[in-house]
């Protein structure tokens, strides 16, 4: 799989997928995050999560509640955590497949596009 730019992600929506794709391999999943701003592999490679710290607790709130907006819009949910009422992450992988696929890095791209309070 060849990565695509942020712009290009952003463009498409996320497919349903119930099982029977292809994860993508570690080496792919590092090219994809080369085109993104912060995220970084986790899980051994099958996971990618990125954290910002926040303003205030009402800051991260509403950032989970826009990001919300665009999972529901695309059906493709990610995993949100708020920690210490200030430090926001959100970790993203396909749960049918147990990895990465096309879906979470267009869902990151659209999350780094919303707007965010940071400290």
């Amino acid at each position: 799989m060849q990565a695509q730019t942020a712009e290009q992600l952003t463009q498409k929506k996320c497919v349903p997928c119930e099982g029977g794709v292809a994860k993508y391999a570690r080496d792919e999943a590092q090219a994809q995050l080369n085109t993104l701003v912060g995220w970084r592999l986790t899980h051994d490679g099958q996971r990618i999560r990125k954290d910002w710290t926040v303003k205030h607790f009402l800051a991260g709130m509403e950032f989970f509640n826009a990001v919300a907006k665009i999972a529901e819009d695309d059906g493709h949910h990610p995993d949100v955590h708020l920690e210490s009422y200030r430090k926001v992450w959100i970790e993203l992988w396909t749960h049918a497949i147990g990895g990465l696929s096309e879906n979470d890095f267009i869902l990151a791209a659209k999350i780094d596009q919303l707007p965010i309070k940071l400290k």
